[in-house]
Formats: structure tokens, sequence, C-alpha cells
């Protein structure tokens, strides 16, 4: 083979390498990207296929990637808009919104104030604050039908700010809360909530999607499907969905702020553990009382643990 020969087809074999090479990154950077767009998912509950307990706390923390929080300015809360998706009784309604109430100031909410806009929230970075307002609710008598899918849940969201139902507000967590006959893709078998972020109108804004697990065949998405502490177990097991998908939303509102090595939220490493327990007069489980700050009802809950960003990290119900 002539040197000049060996030569050209030398060039041309390093520069399909590099033209290979380039397309993997491009290819990898638009996964990425695809990946931040998509929602952040809450597992369902191992209990309810035999399995373990999982999360909390067998890794050594969490990391800042640089995102934006919700909630650091103490004048400008994070507010949570309900959007009340198919068919709602008035117990439900009731729970929910005293749940809304009731969260912000409270020692659990409190768990976030560990998390800043800094890599060590101990030495610099402005902090979460213990505040959520509840900012109303829209109704949304099945506009898009009983089977929905992660684009559904958008559109309804969009669609109540659009009609005016609810404000267009950067610093609010709308939850498209769905009745236990509705349907959505993956809710049951792979998923009990989820939240990410959109660009509406120029705004970003974040949602959150929380169905009720009666819809469930089982326990895939509550702890107790019979008998809950405020006599309604589709919507006390709502709560617990709702707390997961808040604090996850003012720690990594756009899914580049709070998570650690394995992709885990600060919720996510204490999902579906408890903590204390405690027995209601009704029989059932409960490990926290809150008071709706609005309308001074005391209710008792079932709700999570979340993941503390402080001493080297563990999961708690209170700080």
């Amino acid at each position: 083979m002539k040197k000049q020969t060996w030569f050209a087809l030398l060039s041309a074999a390093l520069l399909s390498v590099t033209l290979l090479a380039y397309a993997g990154e491009q290819s990898s950077a638009a996964s990425t990207s695809q990946s931040l767009a998509s929602p952040h998912v809450m597992s369902i509950n191992p209990e309810s296929f035999g399995g373990q307990v999982g999360g909390g706390g067998d890794d050594n923390g969490i990391q800042y990637h640089g995102g934006p929080l919700l909630g650091l300015n103490p004048n400008v809360p994070p507010t949570v808009y309900y959007i009340w998706y198919g068919s709602w009784d008035d117990s439900s309604l009731a729970i929910l919104t005293d749940f809304a109430n009731s969260i912000g100031g409270s020692p659990y909410f409190n768990i976030n104030t560990t998390y800043c806009n800094a890599g060590d929230c101990a030495v610099a970075g402005s902090p979460v604050n213990n505040a959520v307002s509840f900012g109303g609710s829209a109704f949304d008598n099945y506009s898009l039908g009983s089977s929905l899918t992660n684009a559904s849940i958008r559109t309804v969201v969009v669609n109540a700010i659009g009609r005016g139902d609810l404000p267009l507000d950067p610093d609010g967590v709308y939850f498209v809360l769905t009745s236990a006959d509705v349907s959505e893709s993956g809710f049951c078998s792979s998923f009990c909530g989820w939240h990410t972020h959109t660009n509406v109108s120029g705004t970003d804004i974040k949602y959150s999607f929380v169905g009720n697990p009666l819809h469930c065949s089982a326990t895939q998405c509550m702890r107790q499907r019979t008998v809950s502490p405020n006599d309604n177990p589709g919507a006390d097991g709502m709560v617990n969905i709702i707390a997961h998908e808040l604090e996850e939303t003012v720690t990594d509102p756009d899914l580049n702020a709070w998570f650690d090595t394995r992709g885990q939220e600060n919720a996510d490493k204490c999902a579906w553990t408890f903590g204390s327990i405690y027995i209601t007069p009704n029989g059932a489980q409960a490990n926290m009382q809150l008071v709706d700050s609005v309308f001074g009802n005391v209710r008792d809950f079932l709700i999570q643990r979340n993941w503390v960003n402080a001493s080297g990290g563990y999961c708690d119900l209170s700080f």
C-alpha cells in the first residue's frame, strides 16, 4: 500500500471516530435536556408488593446542583394551588384544603429550611423559609376525559391559568388532583405522583400530579386503605403524596437544584417511612397533628418523613 493511500485511510478513520464521538456527545446532551423536562416521580409503596420500605438515609447526603429554589424570600412564600379534576366530595375538599393551610410554619415543613442556594448551607446561602401560602382552587369537570397522560396534566394547568381560574405565578405550585375514577398513565403501576416545570407565557411555572390512591387496586399509593385519621382513606393518602411533591418542588423546582448521586430528591430519600406513629381515636395510624391557619381545624395526618440536610443527613418528621 502506498504511503499516501495509507495516510488518507487513516485520516478518514480518525475523522469518522471524531464525528461519532461528537454525535454521542450531542445525543447525551439531548438526553440530559429531555430528562430535566420530564416529571420527577414518587415511587409506589414497596409494602404493596411485599417489599421492604425504602428510602431513608442509606447514603452520605444530598448535593446542590446550582438551580433555583422556592421560598428563599421571606416575603414571597411558595403558593399552593389546587386543580380539582373530576368529581369530588366535601370531605376530601375540606381535608386537603386544611392541609394546604397548615403545612407552612409546621415543624415538619421546617425541615426544608436546611436547604439553601449554596453547597454548604451551614456557612453560606439563603435558606428556604418555613412558610407556605394556599392560593385557592379551580375545578375541572373532566375536560379531557377520565384517562389522562402526563401531557394532559400540563394542559389542565395551562387551561386553568388561561381561563383566569388561577393566576400565573412563578412562585406557585399547581397541583392537579384527580378523583378516584380518573386514570393517568403510570399511576398506581409506576408512580403515585410527580412534579415538573414548564413555560407558560414566558413564565416558568411548577406543577404536580397527585391521583386519588383509591383508584389503585390495593395499597400501591397509600398506607391505610380501610381506616384513616380523617375517615377518608383516599384524601388522607393524597396528603402524604402532596407533602412529598411539595417539599421536592420547593427544594428542586426546575429539577436542577437539590438531589443526590442517585437522582433522589429530599423526599425520595425517606419515601414511605413514617417514624414514630400513634393511634387516633378511630383506630387509624398518624404521626403528626397540624392546625389549619385559616379555619382553625385540627387534624391528624400520616405523612412520610423528609430528609434533613444537616448533621450528615437523616430522615425525620421535624427540625
